[in-house]
């Protein structure tokens, strides 16, 4: 059962009356595009001839992206070096969110991502990035940006991809800061801070995640439901959503019964920035009044269009209900 056609759009035109707060690592994904002929006479490796390069918010900038997408309102906390990289990554931002909470850390330097893409088909990745922790000097100017700004937000998407943004000590003033304005709190995360997120809304691990999470080997519908379950009451979850890549979606919900939700993916090029705009979607939708169902089924439908696109992508609010309108 997905939803019906009438609450969907409802839904949707809920959008952009929601702004939502994404705090993580903000990446800039580079893509230099090209062809190959011939192997290199130096080693076994292809000769890529470039023929263009581009450049795209990656990580948390990109979860805020999609929200913007989808005609929902964005602002992003997090850290940027004092580099090329930063200054590019800042200008593509600040055409799609709100970029006051966008520190400038001296230092670290901005995390850049280069794909190198030859004929439709990903060559090789190089990744140039600072993982240490934030220091507290830093992290005290996320905390009193969201301190001074909280009033305006619907939900705050804590997006962690181990770069060093994300601390214990900054997710524990994250859930305080929330929790006594009752927002909505979801987070993409990383194994080694789970259990700091105890108390959150949802979380939306995949599902290599959710089996160190908790220590459970995924390989059947009763293991995932127990890993599910599992990882509800220890964290203290409303919900937990377990992405499954070809396999969909798991929704465990406190209460209630798990629902499995196949993918809408017809045909997939590249699973670039598809967490972000599952946790972008799916917190955008609870931020409209969806329930964890409805919500986890408007991002199943936009991952299926992201994956359908070679690059990290986003998806279109009309991308959105031209998928919805094709497949009910």
């Amino acid at each position: 059962m997905s939803i019906d056609k009438i609450r969907f759009r409802e839904l949707l035109k809920k959008f952009k009356q929601a702004k939502i707060l994404v705090v993580g690592d903000l990446i800039l994904d580079q893509f230099i595009w090209g062809d190959v002929t011939r192997i290199s006479p130096e080693a076994p490796v292809p000769v890529v001839h470039v023929q263009r390069e581009s450049f795209m918010p990656g990580g948390a900038a990109n979860v805020a992206c999609s929200v913007r997408d989808l005609q929902g309102s964005t602002a992003i906390a997090g850290t940027i070096g004092k580099d090329l990289w930063g200054r590019t990554l800042k200008n593509h931002l600040k055409r799609k969110a709100d970029i006051k909470g966008v520190i400038v850390d001296r230092g670290r330097n901005t995390t850049l991502k280069t794909r190198i893409v030859a004929r439709h088909q990903q060559v090789v990745r190089v990744d140039r990035e600072h993982v240490a922790t934030l220091s507290k000097n830093t992290a005290d100017k996320i905390i009193s940006y969201i301190k001074k700004n909280v009033k305006s937000f619907k939900a705050i998407i804590i997006e962690d991809y181990g770069k060093g943004v994300i601390s214990p000590y900054l997710i524990k003033e994250i859930l305080r800061i929330a929790k006594k304005r009752k927002l909505i709190i979801t987070v993409d995360p990383k194994e080694e801070h789970f259990l700091n997120y105890k108390g959150a809304t949802c979380i939306t691990p995949n599902q290599f995640e959710a089996e160190i999470a908790a220590g459970i080997k995924i390989v059947d519908k009763k293991t995932l439901d127990i890993a599910g379950k599992k990882l509800l009451k220890i964290m203290n979850l409303n919900a937990v959503l377990i992405t499954r890549g070809e396999a969909g979606m798991a929704l465990f919900v406190r209460d209630k019964r798990p629902e499995y939700i196949p993918t809408r993916a017809q045909e997939v090029f590249d699973v670039s920035g598809a967490g972000d705009t599952v946790i972008g979607a799916f917190t955008l939708a609870l931020s409209s009044g969806a329930s964890f169902f409805e919500a986890a089924h408007i991002s199943n439908y936009a991952a299926g269009i992201v994956v359908g696109k070679l690059g990290v992508g986003s998806c279109s609010q009309k991308e959105l209900i031209e998928k919805f309108d094709k497949d009910s």
